[in-house]
């Protein structure tokens, strides 16, 4: 554990809630796919978030389930309360900075290149700065600054919708409408059933997370995946998992049933006992990018291509069972990026079609 990076998150929520609810068609912010990617990068001893809570109720009690600390700021005029805000963040993270040295990883949710000053401090600091902000409304300043960034949108978990509202999202943003509120005694029930049923036991489940969660260390870190990483990533994206829920005695009894199944592989890893653990470079990839070129084939077999949209469900039709997120891909177009990078169908986006085309190489 001590090699582990300690980690401390800071949120500018009205920057993060306002830029998705505007730039992701109206959807409602969720801290679950940032935790879950800075579990792959180690452990988060310190949750913070500033805002004027009075705007922000339902996404208060999110981010109280998460044990985020809410650092309120009260109304005040105009820009005056924004500026305040971030002070007070500033503030907060360099004290943290020379206050807890064993804090090595500063993470900053904002898009507003208002906070470079701070990364660039902190880096000063010699602590590793990640960022994290909605892409649209990011400003092109504070990339750069960052050690890594990542862009909300493009986190696993996310899902805007296709269309964004034009008209009317901020307003139903900050002033929630007085019918859904009436309606509200009625959906808690409907709506809380399920989400206790959400974390499924069963084999399909599980090779998901397990490929996700992998492929995600892969991409946080230079050295090899061990099992012991593997299960305390696991554990930090659900504190609940336990392999005897899925019917397994162990952890590496649990590993060897997803290496039989080509989920992952293993190999000797530096201790006996702590295997290392890799994604497949053949096997089940291979036989889905066969797919692909077949359905892509089929479908532009008039001279025409195949557009993206839908086209996971042409796959699915053919092999019910298919899922990406089992190779490890993180979404269907990074699927068929791979797939265009290793020359199985090639890739365009088109602005007349609004939509990325895929066409067969010509042999």
């Amino acid at each position: 554990m001590d090699q582990e990076d300690r980690i401390a998150l800071f949120l500018d929520y009205e920057n993060l809630a306002l830029g998705a609810r505007e730039h992701l068609g109206g959807m409602v912010f969720d801290l679950r796919p940032i935790a879950d990617a800075l579990a792959e990068r180690g452990r988060v001893v310190v949750r913070r978030a500033y805002a004027d809570w009075s705007y922000f109720d339902e996404d208060r009690r999110m981010l109280t389930r998460s044990h985020v600390e809410l650092i309120e700021m009260p109304q005040r005029m105009g820009i005056s309360r924004k500026n305040a805000a971030d002070i007070k963040m500033a503030v907060d993270a360099v004290e943290l900075a020379f206050e807890r040295s064993y804090v090595s990883t500063f993470v900053i949710c904002t898009g507003d290149s208002d906070f470079t000053p701070l990364v660039q401090k902190l880096r000063e600091l010699n602590k590793r700065v990640i960022g994290v902000g909605v892409e649209k409304s990011t400003s092109k300043l504070l990339p750069p600054a960052c050690d890594e960034f990542l862009y909300y949108d493009r986190l696993e978990g996310v899902e805007a919708p296709s269309v964004a509202p034009r008209n009317g999202t901020r307003r139903r943003a900050q002033v929630p409408s007085p019918e859904p509120v009436k309606q509200a005694p009625e959906p808690p029930p409907v709506v809380e059933e399920p989400t206790a049923e959400e974390p499924a036991r069963d084999a399909d489940s599980l090779a998901v997370l397990v490929a996700q969660t992998v492929a995600g260390l892969e991409n946080s870190s230079s050295g090899a995946v061990t099992a012991s990483t593997l299960k305390r990533t696991l554990l930090r994206k659900d504190p609940t998992f336990s392999e005897s829920d899925y019917g397994f005695r162990a952890f590496g009894e649990l590993l060897r049933h997803l290496a039989d199944r080509n989920v992952v592989e293993l190999t000797e890893g530096p201790a006996k006992g702590d295997p290392d653990v890799s994604l497949p470079e053949h096997g089940d990839r291979e036989v889905a990018f066969g797919l692909l070129r077949s359905v892509v084939q089929d479908l532009s077999a008039d001279g025409g291509a195949a557009a993206l949209s839908g086209l996971k469900n042409q796959l699915r039709r053919s092999r019910p069972d298919f899922s990406e997120k089992k190779l490890g891909y993180r979404s269907f177009l990074q699927f068929c990026k791979a797939a265009a990078t290793s020359g199985v169908v090639d890739l365009e986006w088109s602005s007349d079609a609004d939509d990325y085309l895929l066409t067969v190489p010509a042999a």
